[in-house]
């Protein structure tokens, strides 16, 4: 039929049977245009249909749009010239077959539809059509035959169709422009990423990312050049998403969770387990068990949770990305199989030499086409996968923010912040890369079967021994893998433990240095190290045998096969056909099998990752029920309804069956004593406890300022608006109400002075009033107060008092409830509530309670013998650290940098207060004003920030190439010997692997010398046992090399984080005020762990990789020297994409690495800020803050990977012209090589392309891991304090005395800043009490800094029983004085361990200080006594608890010299006067040094040192400087003192 409609020949098989094949006219007019007119044809009603349906705003015309119309136009009317021509043509005789009008009709219609469609896609944001692009590429390929075909026909001199000729070549020539044009993309003006638009010749080849690629090899790239993702990937979609499908899936789980508790009660109640528990009746057993389940609950082993729907939720999610990536993970995988079965057609033409030469051609042709289409799937289904893997980590990381945020206390218990970041850091990680693992499961299934089944016929049953040693190998290498899974599962537990310790150490630095108790801690992290890294070196190990083992497979599987095949039946000879695409399969067969394992232990960690996670998210909520929210009908603002909370279900309730009302713009006092449940009632207000009966009811919005005052990291400004707007009059109010102007003053930049992280760079009370003035800003209904009063001076309490809380405040006619311990403002409130033991005492206004003379009049009696008059006596209005109620300082003492206020707190200052009130209100007006045109002028233009107003230094973002020398440190810790040695044996395996290849080459060369009749056993004995023994030789030194790298990595990781850890614990305090906490914890997790994991698997890969490659091109030049010619250009172009690449990639990775770690920061501050959050209702925002910033790193993460595509396709090119060119030379030289040759090359060139590809993706993962080192280098750098310890020891028994001299002592914070103390001259004698005043930054703190050398002197010297402090080391002298810090800081760890880490005391004299410091009876009364658990910072005891356990430290040091930082702000008044006693009973044979915040604590001393400027202005007894009338006198008379008697104790 189709021979009538083209009037010739359709198909005859005689064309291709000769040297000069041709395809039949007729055949490539038909079948070969229909074919791409189909598809068009086919596809092109879809397109239109979706066009329509996601059309966008219409995008003007361009030039490239334009050119493409005009060029399809232009063949719409070659199509009619043609059809025009065939009606002249056709004069009514039946010469012209149907064929010629057939095809210029469709071609008509065909153009018309392509105009159409290029028309619709100016509404889609890409304007080429990914079809349409398709449809040029196959209509050009399908041309190509009739094109040679007519040019053949022009050649032999026929001109019968010379303008139908014609017509075809134009046609043709415009195809190709088309195509070319297509290649190109379109801008939008809507987008700015270039992926939207990039046309579809760009988005397979990953063209677009030329640009980034361009300029970060110029210049280091900033996040600025990062385009943005997808809409669809960026975190608020895909959590929106995860959680429509998560509540369903979570139901069902949980549902699951209560059948599975109903049937192990019902199990449970079977068991004997009463009979047990009554014969035990022995004490010491019930304590026994008691502890054991303890243990248990500790582990959180034993919780039930519900399980299995985190995968079926990220499923439903993601199942279109899985789809997409399993289709063309799918065509990768079968024309995968299509080289072997080319490489044996080739080798059978090179041994055939009848065979004609193009079809070698053709064979070369499709092996490039085939691995280009290869290529091209593969890369695009990396992409996906890790677009996926990216969107999950995604999910995962702002799911758990989100459920950090409504998580019940019961559950937040079990993890430490540590913890959680671990979940979102590590867990989220690990199920990311298990998503580019997870189509290896069905993949690996599927090329392994199909390697055998073509293995089958080559080489028949005897495969069935290579595979059985495959299958063997299987589960031994299980067994390993799930060995080293346990070994990582247990490295995780003690890393865990490791940064614990790492996180108290560095909050509680300060302790440390005061104490000099560094070794204690380090020796804890070091044994912890050590067994991390003892597990790490059988980790190691575990892994060496793996590597062997996948080594030894390959090789042992083809030395088994092949002696199997020539053993088994003598005419079995190995020829190059069988030999060598048996390799290329086994080649093949080894990576799924490789991979195997890994697919397994990734899928492995992925699940402990899965339960881990699905145990946080699926955890409790709060349950706000207890807690009704009620309208305006109701009459009382606050109302307690029998009501009982607790912290932990488990344990009994804390509050107790309190009835409580408040009415509306009440003020109620709550007063109790430590332990009595205040903040505990607090809390339970706030909906932050368990309900166990009862409920609150609550009118209005809830204001919450905490006890210990959470701070955020930025500017002052931020923390108090919180938020909100700014309204100007309002906030200068509220800062002046709270006191915060004068210190705004003394902070560079005013309120837009940064503040550190955890307000590290603030005094307590700046803190507190800080978090006052938020609560005011937000204008609420309610204001729940803990205890804002107690870091503040009662000068500025009582400003705070009368400005805001009383009855004349800023908060008059607001109910507020006020937890409190300053007893003189009770008179002033409308009623008090008087807590003991979490239940009401007694409750009424300051008059009635007194009356009743029951538990209140009580606490108010011990009171007033403590302090005298009720008027709280200071020392002067305010001496808080830095809260200065001062004029302003002179210009040239306003410190340059924060540091210097922060370093100790005390700044250089010097403020003069006069009592004058006019001065007051007039620089009151002033500073406000001042303030005020300092914003507007922050609004008109942005100002240059003042020095110092940053205090935390942005991350030091290395840029460009990692220096060689960081290489250099790494070698060095691994060291020379072994890296010499490592390599050593890597060549060796090199050079047995090429001897192997060239043996076998050999072997196969036989089977043209002896045909299978006559082939001798003594010559296949040898040929076998030869091949056999090289296989050998390069499995073993390959273990020997991984043992010995294992061995050495873990070396180096020992070496680096020794230096480490020492460095950083004698850094000196100012590093650690300027740089966030957990910017040193990350080098210590993320960089260290890479430095232990990530870097020697990196190094290992990367120096096989690069033997193999040079043993690669060894054996194809030795073969076809003349390659070396190819090998040239190639190796340029490859080094050239390196180089580009790896400026780029490395600076992304750096990117990724700066903009995670505020994900976490945010995350941590949030976690210590939860009530403060949930208080305030600002959930929404804080989610909203987390969202950016998890975008911010997506971007980053997300151009990395296509970085890496990038690359990819740019290498497999290479390697695929590599295989090309190899296959053609094979070809061109066919008459000098055999086919042995040819196989022997081939099949090592198809091996190159993934060898290339990893070892630039080694390269570059070396050079992103090494930046690991490079930043851990960073800090062990970092400048050192002096050396604790020197040649010069003090006398043993130094201080003996206690006596103290001060020589013109002058000290400055940093050398280019001021003196802090200008020339002190004192003697302090033995056994002295000196009690130091002064006003805020005269310099107070700088004296005990001085003293325990915290700060350098900068002139004079302290002496010391004669000895100068300063010839001695840090902590000869630390060691033999005793500080009582102001904030009380504890470690986690035991009781004991707090008091005396060295173990240097007996347990005798430990519960002897605990007696004297009042703590013996609450100590006897845990469980576990001295070995009860501290939790982090402390957290399980109250603050005056630790208070007195700081006290206990000091009472056991029993030095000659105590000074005493007095911190009584956070204990109630009985406490106070508990410490004053023991003080002066246990330290009186002590010299002491008491800085005092209130005067009457320091009344009784020997002498007083009046300090001012930072220079001593009077010296002398209370009583002398009460008779003169000098500053003394005048500061005893503002507090209320006459006399020294006035303060009776």
């Amino acid at each position: 039929m189709l021979e009538k409609f083209c009037n010739s020949t359709f198909w005859n098989s005689s064309f291709l049977d000769s040297p000069e094949a041709d395809l039949p006219l007729c055949f490539e007019q038909t079948v070969l245009v229909w074919i791409p007119l189909g598809f068009l044809w086919f596809l092109a009603p879809w397109q239109l249909l979706h066009v329509y349906r996601s059309k966008i705003k219409r995008s003007p015309i361009t030039k490239l749009y334009l050119a493409k119309q005009v060029l399809v136009g232009f063949l719409l009317i070659l199509a009619a010239i043609e059809l025009a021509l065939v009606l002249t043509e056709d004069s009514g005789q039946a010469t012209v077959p149907a064929i010629r009008y057939t095809n210029p009709s469709l071609y008509l219609g065909t153009w018309l539809l392509v105009l159409l469609i290029q028309h619709s896609r100016r509404w889609c944001m890409q304007k080429d059509s990914w079809f349409l692009s398709l449809f040029w590429i196959l209509s050009i390929l399908c041309g190509i035959f009739q094109l040679q075909t007519l040019i053949r026909t022009l050649l032999k001199g026929s001109n019968s169709n010379l303008a139908y000729s014609c017509l075809f070549f134009i046609c043709y020539a415009l195809q190709i422009l088309i195509l070319i044009l297509s290649a190109f993309s379109e801008k939008d003006a809507s987008s700015t990423n270039p992926s939207f638009t990039a046309s579809f010749l760009s988005s397979i080849t990953f063209s677009w990312y030329d640009s980034i690629i361009m300029k970060g090899y110029k210049q280091p790239l900033t996040l600025e050049d990062v385009w943005d993702v997808d809409e669809e990937i960026k975190t608020k979609a895909l959590v929106s998403t995860f959680e429509k499908h998560m509540v369903g899936e979570l139901q069902k789980a949980r549902k699951a969770l209560r059948g599975r508790q109903r049937r192990k009660a019902w199990r449970g109640s079977g068991d004997g387990l009463h009979g047990l528990n009554k014969n035990q009746s022995q004490s010491q057993d019930i304590i026994v068990l008691e502890e054991v389940k303890k243990k248990k609950k500790k582990s959180g082993t034993t919780k039930d949770f519900p399980k299995s729907w985190l995968v079926k939720t990220l499923f439903k999610t993601f199942y279109i990305m899985l789809l997409k990536s399993f289709l063309l993970k799918l065509v990768h995988d079968l024309l995968m199989f299509l080289s072997p079965q080319l490489l044996k057609l080739l080798i059978s033409f090179t041994n055939d030499r009848d065979t004609y030469v193009w079809t070698a051609y053709l064979y070369s042709v499709l092996f490039f086409v085939v691995a280009l289409i290869q290529s091209l799937c593969l890369q695009c289904y990396f992409q996906m996968c890790f677009k996926l893997g990216v969107s999950v980590r995604t999910t995962i990381m702002a799911s758990i923010y989100k459920k950090a945020l409504t998580l019940s206390n019961q559950a937040r218990k079990q993890y430490t912040i540590g913890e959680t970041v671990n979940l979102m850091s590590v867990d989220a990680q690990k199920l990311m890369d298990v998503t580019s693992y997870f189509h290896l499961l069905w993949s690996d299934v599927l090329q392994i079967t199909l390697s055998i089944y073509f293995l089958w016929a080559e080489l028949g049953p005897s495969i069935l021994a290579g595979v059985g040693v495959m299958v063997l190998l299987i589960p031994v290498n299980a067994i390993l893998a799930a060995k080293s899974r346990a070994i990582q599962v247990k490295n995780m537990k003690n890393k865990d433990k490791r940064l614990k310790i790492m996180n108290e150490i560095l909050s509680g630095m300060k302790i440390l240095k005061y104490f000099a108790w560094e070794p204690s801690f380090k020796n804890q992290v070091h044994e912890l190290r050590k067994k991390e890294l003892k597990n790490l070196l059988t980790f190691g190990q575990m892994q060496s045998v793996i590597v062997f083992l996948l080594y030894l497979t390959p090789v042992l599987v083809s030395v088994i096969t092949f002696s199997v095949y020539a053993l088994v039946d003598s005419n079995n000879v190995l020829d190059a056909e069988k030999a060598f695409t048996s390799i290329t399969l086994f080649n093949i067969l080894r990576f799924p099998l490789s991979m195997f394992p890994m697919v397994i232990s990734s899928i492995l960690q992925a699940s402990v990752s899965r339960d881990r996670l699905e145990q946080y998210l699926g955890g409790d909520d709060l349950d706000p029920s207890a807690i009704c929210r009620r309208d305006c009908n109701f009459d009382k603002a606050v109302q307690f309804s029998e009501a009982s909370f607790t912290w932990d279900q488990d344990s009994e309730a804390t509050i107790r069956d309190v009835n409580l009302d408040i009415m509306p713009g009440q003020l109620v006092a709550v007063v109790g004593t430590v332990g009595s449940g205040k903040s505990s009632l607090m809390s339970a207000m706030l909906g932050e406890m368990e309900n166990v009966h009862g409920h609150i009811t609550i009118k209005g919005t809830i204001a919450y300022v905490p006890q210990q005052s959470w701070i955020q990291n930025g500017t002052i400004r931020d923390n108090i608006l919180f938020g909100s707007e700014l309204d100007e009059k309002r906030y200068q109010q509220i800062l002046e109400a709270c006191a915060l102007l004068q210190d705004l003053e003394v902070l560079p930049g005013g309120d837009l002075a940064e503040i550190g992280e955890k307000g590290i760079n603030l005094s307590g009370g700046q803190k507190q009033r800080i978090s006052l003035a938020r609560a005011i800003y937000q204008n609420s209904d309610i204001y729940v107060l803990d205890d804002p009063l107690s870091a503040v001076d009662a000068h500025v309490g009582k400003h705070i008092f009368n400005k805001i809380l009383g009855p004349k405040g800023l908060l008059k006619g607001k109910t507020r409830l006020l937890v409190t311990h300053s007893i003189h403002f009770l008179p002033q409130v409308d009623e008090i509530v008087v807590l003991g033991n979490g239940t009401i005492l007694e409750k009424g206004s300051y008059s009635t309670l007194l009356a009743k003379k029951g538990s209140f009049a009580k606490i108010l009696k011990t009171f007033t013998e403590q302090t005298g008059p009720v008027e709280e006596a200071t020392v002067n209005e305010d001496t808080e650290e830095e809260d200065d109620c001062g004029l302003m300082p002179s210009v040239e003492e306003i410190p340059e940098d924060v540091a210097s206020l922060t370093m100790k707190r005390e700044n250089s200052l010097h403020q003069i207060r006069s009592r004058n009130s006019r001065s007051k209100s007039r620089h009151r007006k002033s500073l406000r004003n001042s303030l005020k045109t300092r914003n507007v002028n922050t609004l008109k233009e942005e100002e240059e920030p003042v020095k110092g107003q940053k205090l935390i230094k942005k991350e030091f973002i290395q840029t460009g190439k990692v220096k060689f020398s960081i290489y250099l440190k790494y070698l060095r810790a691994v060291g020379w010997f072994s890296i010499f040695f490592i390599i050593f044996a890597y060549v060796i395996n090199s050079v047995a692997y090429i001897g192997s290849n060239l043996w076998l080459s050999a072997w196969t060369n036989d089977s043209k010398t002896f045909n299978g009749t006559n082939y001798p056993a003594s010559q296949r004995d040898l040929r076998v046992g030869v091949y056999g023994a090289l296989g050998l030789v390069q499995g073993a030194f390959v273990l020997i090399a991984n043992l010995w790298n294992a061995h050495g990595s873990t070396h180096a990781s020992n070496i680096l984080h020794r230096q480490l850890l020492s460095n950083i614990l004698q850094a000196p305090m100012s590093f650690f005020d300027t740089t966030p906490t957990g910017r040193i914890v990350n080098r210590f997790a993320g960089d260290i762990s890479t430095v232990d994991d990530t870097l020697p698997l990196s190094l290992r890969s990367w120096i096989l990789c690069f033997l193999g490659i040079i043993s690669t091109l060894v054996m194809i030049c030795t073969a076809t020297p003349i390659f070396i010619v190819v090998i040239i250009p190639l190796g340029l172009i490859y080094v050239s994409v390196q180089i580009f690449y790896v400026a780029t990639s490395r600076q992304l990775k750096r990117l990724d690495s700066v903009t995670r770690s505020p994900i976490y920061s945010h995350f941590s501050e949030t976690m210590s800020g939860l009530s403060v959050i949930r208080a305030f209702e600002h959930q929404q925002r804080f989610l909203k803050h987390n969202e950016v910033g998890i975008d911010t790193n997506q971007k980053c993460v997300f151009s990395w990977i296509t970085s890496n595509r990038w690359l990819a396709v740019r290498l497999e090119l290479i390697g695929n012209l590599i295989v090309f060119f190899s296959s053609l030379m094979m070809v061109i030289y066919r008459d000098t090589l055999s086919g042995d040759t040819v196989g022997f090359v081939l099949s090592n060139a198809l091996n190159i392309t993934q060898t290339l590809n990893w070892l630039v993706r080694m390269t570059s993962e070396i050079e992103t891991n090494i930046v690991a080192v490079e930043r851990i280098n960073e800090y062990i750098k970092v400048e050192n304090e002096a050396p604790w310890v020197t040649d010069k020891r003090p006398p043993p028994g130094w201080p003996s005395k206690g006596e103290i001299r001060f020589n013109n002592y002058q000290v400055r914070y940093r050398p280019e800043l001021d003196l802090v103390l200008r020339g002190i001259t004192c003697d302090i004698r033995s056994m002295e009490k000196i009690g130091v005043v002064g006003r805020t930054g005269a310099g107070k703190s700088s004296l005990t800094n001085g003293l325990f050398r915290i700060l350098e002197a900068a002139g004079g010297q302290i002496i010391i029983d004669g000895v100068d402090i300063a010839s001695i080391g840090l902590h000869d002298l630390r060691e033999k004085l005793t500080i009582i810090p102001q904030d009380p800081i504890l470690f986690s760890g035991s009781l004991r361990m707090n008091l005396d880490p060295f173990n240097n005391h007996s347990d005798e004299e430990i519960w002897k200080a605990l007696e004297l410091a009042h703590l013996k009876s609450f100590v006897s009364g845990l469980q576990l006594g001295l070995s009860h658990e501290v939790t982090e910072a402390g957290d399980n005891l109250s603050i005056g608890q630790r208070q007195l356990l700081c006290l206990a430290r000091a009472l056991l040091r029993k030095s000659k010299i105590l000074v005493m930082d007095e911190a009584t702000a956070a204990v109630d008044l009985e406490t106070d006067h508990l410490i004053q006693t023991t003080i002066q009973k246990e330290f009186s044979h002590c010299t002491t040094i008491t800085i005092a915040h209130r005067l009457h604590t320091i009344m009784d001393s020997d002498k007083i040192m009046v300090l001012d400027n930072g220079k001593i202005v009077e010296y002398g007894s209370p009583q002398e400087l009460l008779r003169n009338s000098g500053p003394f006198y005048l500061m005893a008379k503002e507090a209320g003192i006459e006399s020294v008697n006035s303060t009776s104790f």
